[in-house]
């Protein structure tokens, strides 16, 4: 994956940038510029988001340790807590990039894994914790949505200085989705539904930008760099890829498509903006650039 320059994402607040950390202290290493090496770990760090933070980081010079399951060096369960304690021991700040969406492990993984990740990181005295969450996980109901609410509930009583980094829908998701359904010949594709998507390399570096600051006990949204609809989406990823299949307009009943048709899922001012819309990515991504 290349590194993601400078003008791949706008931020508003102009209070992140590659030179700022959350703390330094004896066990920093500081480069000759004046910066300062931090000890992250990446919580999820093999997954779609997950791995770009870990390139993102490294890049910046950060040491950084992958979490997850399948992991040789630091593996752990966040379910159980398992591993943890010693994955930890030394780090600094923590990103929590970690995922479940299936109804039978989601809460186990992203409720009682944030509270065991907590625990674990005030024992071994982490100063930061970056936890990984949606845009408008409060005000779209669905039941996903709902434990990410419940994970971000859980960070904000804990005990360790947090940043909830909100990230629009990524342009990977949108595209695993219209792939799976256009087996049937058709692509679900609502004008009502409004989207703003990101790129997962993108939403990475503010995730990252939020890793080197301070905590902020607050949140951050991050979103792509255009409002649209599932419809434009759709007929967008159609054309990308030349596949045949009908637009089915599918609209949404209920509070759910209430707060589709209202735009929950975009950011109005978000903090960090990309620039790689859907389009773009869709023709780097055949050339083997972004989400490759």
């Amino acid at each position: 994956m290349d590194h993601i320059e400078t003008s791949h994402i706008e931020t508003s607040h102009g209070e992140t940038s590659h030179g700022e950390t959350s703390h330094m202290d004896a066990d920093h290493t500081h480069d000759a510029d004046g910066t300062s090496t931090l000890h992250i770990a990446v919580a999820g760090g093999t997954g779609t988001l997950g791995r770009h933070v870990v390139d993102e980081l490294r890049a910046r010079g950060h040491n950084v340790r992958v979490l997850s399951r399948s992991s040789a060096e630091y593996p752990v369960d966040l379910a159980t807590g398992e591993g943890l304690e010693a994955a930890l021991a030394g780090c600094d700040v923590v990103v929590d990039a970690a995922n479940s969406v299936s109804p039978r492990t989601m809460r186990a993984t992203l409720v009682d894994g944030t509270k065991h990740l907590v625990a674990a990181e005030r024992a071994a005295g982490v100063s930061h914790h970056v936890c990984v969450s949606i845009v408008g996980c409060d005000r779209v109901p669905m039941p996903y949505y709902k434990v990410k609410v419940a994970q971000e509930d859980a960070v904000m009583a804990g005990p360790v200085p947090w940043t909830i980094v909100r990230a629009t829908q990524f342009h990977e998701l949108i595209a695993g989705v219209f792939k799976a359904t256009v087996r049937a010949r058709v692509l679900l594709a609502s004008r009502n539904v409004i989207m703003q998507p990101m790129a997962a390399v993108e939403a990475a570096r503010a995730v990252a930008d939020a890793a080197e600051a301070a905590p902020r006990h607050g949140r951050i949204e991050a979103a792509g760099p255009e409002r649209t609809d599932l419809h434009t989406l759709a007929a967008t990823w159609r054309a990308a890829t030349a596949r045949r299949a009908a637009l089915l307009p599918a609209p949404v009943p209920g509070r759910m498509g209430r707060a589709l048709r209202a735009g929950h899922l975009a950011s109005t001012h978000p903090d960090a903006q990309g620039v790689v819309g859907f389009a773009e990515w869709l023709g780097e991504r055949s050339q083997g650039g972004y989400g490759s």
